[in-house]
């Protein structure tokens, strides 16, 4: 076998592709994150850059910050950097609030006798985190937010430049935004990506896990199946190419030697059983039939010679004698069935009239089946081809299958139906009756020797008629419902 269609070849090249899936998509979340922090990193660069430059130059204008970003031709300003950029303060030497880019409360005002009043930076309480304070020094205690905490509701973080002029000491302090919802999402976008190939991973080991069990279950049942006697079950896993292919195949072809063996050995018993009626048939006939003749033509002496001459006794005798006739024939007959069934028969073949042969049968049912009510009818297709058989053997079937039939109506009467028609290289005869029907459980034993529902009958008449048929390379099936009737189908060869 070939290494890759095995299963083992393919369980590691999907695993391996696996592994290398899962390692490939989270190298390129590692990359795509990485490009993505630097490009926000250059951002904010970008815009802490900006609010440091039009702070310097605030510092040297008159200008507010605002008027400077509104100033036609400026350089300052994008749209991504006005994005980013949450407000910028200046701060004087005298950590004073000198300008703001957006927070206009926190502008100098002028009084009522014009002197400038300008906000403390201590005052500044709803300032965001100072980023890396540290840096700034003893400056440092001044700004408020120098211990100030990132917290949920923090939207932004402060950065102090310090920019010395020649009035002193002065900072401008950009404030950035910092969206949560972009920071959350960049946080757990990785861990989204892994679920995903996680619960994909898991997907796959399952499917290959049911893949790889489910023909060991199927081959579980099929043991089963077999160990309780259905030697005709086979595997369908058996057009695989892997393993579980061959194992199936294997098993296939187990079943099917268990299965011939078991035919042989059903054959050998019939063979067995055949060989034990045949003896015991040529015993009957040896030991039994002699005396029934004896007997018999003693009952035509008796009859012939001491018949009593008084009228009343005559009839009682006649009808005694008679009776004693009748069952030495039905000993006869049953003795013929033990012959007929244990000898091999020897067959005339010729082509013969299907029809003739079943209306020459029907003629021994016919009185009995007038005195009963019931109705015969024969119909037969068109260009019905002859058949290839011996018409006395098969007379034996028909006269089986019909007296079976007016036995089974009886009661109330009944029709009686045969239907003659050509099928393929087949003559087809369908044998019906309306009588009380077959039960679901005897169907398959009917054709089995000695078996029989009737208190009287050897069981060997159906079976006599499954063996002529089946020497005649035919075959015969039955159908039968309770209560509704009984019909046999019966094909035979066509002479060609």
């Amino acid at each position: 076998m070939n290494f890759f269609n095995t299963f083992r070849a393919r369980l590691l090249i999907i695993l391996a592709f696996l592994l290398v899936f899962t390692l490939g998509v989270q190298l390129y979340i590692s990359v795509n994150n990485r490009r993505e922090n630097i490009r926000l990193r250059e951002l904010q660069q970008e815009a802490l850059v900006a609010g440091i430059a039009l702070g310097f130059n605030s510092m040297q204008s008159t200008d507010r910050l605002e008027d400077l970003v509104k100033r036609e031709g400026q350089s300052y300003f994008d749209e991504q950097t006005t994005e980013r950029i949450k407000d910028i303060i200046v701060i004087n030497n005298k950590w004073q609030v000198s300008d703001t880019l957006k927070s206009t409360e926190y502008l100098p005002t002028e009084d009522d006798n014009g002197e400038i009043k300008y906000r403390q930076l201590s005052e500044l309480t709803d300032l965001p985190p100072l980023n890396k304070g540290s840096r700034l020094g003893a400056d440092l205690g001044k700004f408020p937010n120098a211990n100030t905490v990132s917290t949920d509701e923090t939207d932004g973080e402060a950065h102090a430049i310090p920019i010395e002029t020649s009035q002193g000491r002065w900072y401008v302090m950009v404030i950035l935004k910092t969206d949560k919802r972009e920071i959350f999402q960049k946080a757990t976008q990785p861990l989204i990506y892994t679920l995903l190939i996680l619960l994909f991973s898991t997907a796959i080991t399952f499917f290959l896990v049911w893949r790889f069990t489910r023909p060991i279950a199927n081959l579980s049942a099929a043991a089963r199946r077999v160990a309780e006697g259905d030697l005709r079950f086979r595997l369908t896993d058996a057009t695989r190419t892997d393993e579980i292919g061959q194992l199936a195949a294997q098993f296939n072809e187990m079943t099917a030697k268990l299965e011939k063996t078991r035919d042989l050995e059903a054959q050998l018993q019939q063979a067995e059983k055949s060989a034990v009626v045949g003896r015991l048939a040529s015993a009957i006939a040896h030991e039994i039939r002699n005396p029934l003749n004896y007997i018999n033509l003693t009952l035509d002496h008796l009859r012939a010679k001491f018949a009593p001459t008084e009228n009343g006794k005559r009839e009682d005798f006649e009808k005694l004698t008679a009776q004693l006739k009748t069952e030495v024939g039905r000993i006869n007959n049953q003795i013929s069935d033990f012959l007929r069934y244990s000898r091999p028969i020897k067959l005339n073949l010729q082509p013969i009239e299907a029809r003739q042969t079943i209306e020459d049968s029907l003629r021994i049912v016919e009185p009995q089946a007038e005195d009963q009510n019931i109705t015969i009818s024969v119909v037969e297709s068109e260009d019905v081809p002859h058949i290839f058989g011996d018409a006395e053997v098969l007379r034996s079937v028909f006269n089986n299958l019909f007296i079976n039939a007016v036995q089974a109506m009886e009661k109330d009467g009944g029709k009686l139906s045969v239907i003659i028609s050509p099928d393929g290289e087949s003559v087809v005869i369908e044998i019906a009756d309306t009588g009380g029907g077959i039960p679901a459980e005897n169907l398959g034993k009917i054709f089995e020797p000695y078996f029989s529902t009737k208190e009287t009958g050897t069981g060997l008449g159906l079976a006599i008629v499954k063996k002529i048929v089946d020497d005649h390379n035919g075959t015969i099936e039955v159908e039968s419902k309770l209560n509704e009737g009984t019909k046999f189908t019966v094909r035979l060869p066509r002479k060609d």
